[in-house]
Formats: C-alpha cells, structure tokens, sequence
C-alpha cells in the first residue's frame, strides 16, 4: 500500500528532482497546495496572489522508504532556514512547508524539525510549517518531471544539477 507526502521547498523542480530517483518512490506529481484559488495556474502562483506554495506530492511505498527518510532528504536538499526564499526564487509560493496527511505524519515532521534544531545543523531555527494537506493542484505537464526534460537549461546546470550530485554522493543507497 502507497502514501503520499507533500512538501513545498522552492521551486517546485528541484523538489522533484532529487525525489524522482528514490527507491520506494513511485510517482511525484509538481504543483501547487496551500492557498484560495481553485485550479490556480503557474502565472498566478507566481504573482503571490493565491497563496500557494510550489509543492510535489510523492506517492512512496513505506515498507522501501520511510515517511521519516523522505523527511530528512527533504531537509538535507534546501534551505529551512529561510522564509519565503529558496537560493534567488523569493516569494511566498516558495516557502518551506510539510503538508501532512495524516496525524502520524504531523508527529514524524515535528519530532524530525524538533530534532534537527536541538542538533544545530542550520544556522538558524528551522521555519518550516507544518499544516494539514488540503487540495493540491497538478502544474501542467511541462513542469512534470522538468529536470530531465531540460538538464541543459541554465537553471537546471545552476540550481538542480548539484542538488543531484550531492545526492548521488551521499544517498546512493536510497537510488534505483
């Protein structure tokens, strides 16, 4: 049996990225979560009008890899540091945020957070929130599975390449 995850941690293609190669993943789907509009499109998202966040949502099966290990690839892979900015992608569409769909969920992430700043890896608190998922929003297909569609855009080569190194680096285990 599959769950899902939901995490916002800037733009919604590094996310993806470095989630997409995991053992135990089995889909992630970029989008949008946590704002007013229904059905909001990327234009809008990006104006900050909405109130959503940039997000993937991660269909994993838990008996290869746990909610807690997606958690500290999720913290291990941007900056919780920061509120409303990711490296130069600022606003509040890029903000750092678990969105959790069950109360089991709830307490992993706050025990993970809780943990992470009582062993001071960051320079500063941890900001990420912590809310209920509520409806997400696939982006158009262009956004799906961006990375590997485009690895010689510069954004890509910029902001999404080392991610991926650091990640071949030091997860191996966790790769397909």
């Amino acid at each position: 049996m599959t769950e899902l995850a939901t995490f916002a941690g800037g733009c919604f293609w590094c996310v993806d990225a470095v989630f997409q190669p995991l053992k135990g993943v089995e889909a992630v789907v970029s989008g949008y979560i946590g704002g007013v509009r229904p059905n909001p499109s990327y234009e809008q998202v990006c104006s900050g009008a909405t109130g959503h966040a940039e997000a993937v949502e991660i269909r994993f099966d838990p008996g290869v890899i746990s909610y807690r290990d997606l958690l500290e690839l999720f913290f291990a892979f941007h900056d919780p540091t920061t509120r409303n900015r990711q490296g130069p992608d600022e606003g509040t569409q890029y903000r750092s945020a678990i969105f959790v769909h069950s109360p089991e969920q709830r307490a992993t992430a706050e025990a993970v957070i809780k943990e992470l700043d009582a062993a001071k890896l960051f320079s500063a608190r941890i900001v990420t929130d912590v809310s209920p998922a509520t409806k997400f929003y696939a982006a158009d297909d262009y956004h799906q599975d961006y990375y590997r569609k485009n690895p010689e855009k510069g954004y890509c080569q910029a902001m999404i390449s080392p991610k991926l190194a650091k990640l071949r680096s030091k997860y191996a285990a966790k790769l397909r």
